[in-house]
């Protein structure tokens, strides 16, 4: 799975980084345009999106954590969002919830590395996965459109999971889908619908391109969310006791 992840770089690096056009509610991205290292689920995040009726990219603040349009609008369906922050690749096409943004709603997430944590008898210890050069990236995502009972229209978003990389598979058994720049825009073209054709995308990210390395258990607690979070440790440093989710 994907729990955790890292968005070091401001908007406009974002911006020029992925061709995109900023767009959506200004109070949203005030509060996530800034550098942030412990991006956790039902938070607003950075969303990579291309208009369905022009070739133009649009970057725009979105719930992590996709709440079905399919479900009803009453006030504690909203909580499936903690369910599905992320959607295994392998079944999406088959789950209700996932089949048809899987088909025509698509969207990149954009970030520059991610956590996982490997369980050590009572502690869980956790690791940054980047970039071998500390790149920009993008999971694979998919989006969906709720109302709300007070008729809000939400807008929200999963991460697409598949099986881990050789870098990955000794801390845990999932990994999220990270797409080569290759495959931006067939990933992001809303009218291509063949989720045959797709699959091959939804594969493991070379190991080789990546690094990871230990951090702080800072990173556990939601409520740290600064440079610190994301800071290697040597290894003569032990992991800080742990703080907790």
């Amino acid at each position: 799975m994907c729990g955790r992840f890292r968005l070091a770089r401001k908007k406009e690096i974002l911006e020029e980084e992925f061709a995109a056009e900023s767009v959506g509610d200004e109070l949203a991205w005030a509060a996530i345009s800034s550098p942030r290292y412990n991006v956790a689920p039902s938070q607003q995040i950075a969303v990579l999106r291309q208009d369905s009726t022009t070739p133009r990219r649009t970057l725009s603040p979105m719930l992590w954590g996709m709440i079905p349009s399919t479900i009803s609008s009453k006030p504690r369906d909203a909580a499936i969002g903690f369910k599905t922050i992320n959607a295994r690749s392998e079944s999406a096409a088959s789950l209700p919830a996932f089949r048809e943004p899987l088909r025509t709603q698509r969207c990149l997430i954009p970030a520059d590395g991610f956590y996982e944590w490997r369980r050590e008898g009572k502690q869980k210890l956790p690791f940054c996965f980047t970039m071998a050069d500390n790149s920009l990236f993008a999971f694979a995502g998919l989006w969906d459109r709720w109302r709300s009972p007070q008729g809000q229209i939400v807008e929200s978003c999963t991460i697409l999971t598949t099986k881990p990389n050789e870098l990955l598979r000794e801390i845990h058994d999932r990994m999220p889908v990270i797409l080569p720049r290759r495959h931006y825009d067939l990933w992001l073209d809303p009218g291509f619908h063949s989720v045959t054709e797709l699959r091959p995308l939804l594969a493991p990210f070379p190991a080789e391109q990546m690094r990871r390395y230990p951090v702080s258990q800072r990173v556990n607690n939601v409520k740290y969310d600064d440079a610190e979070c994301a800071e290697e440790l040597t290894t003569d440093e032990p992991h800080q006791p742990e703080l907790g989710f």
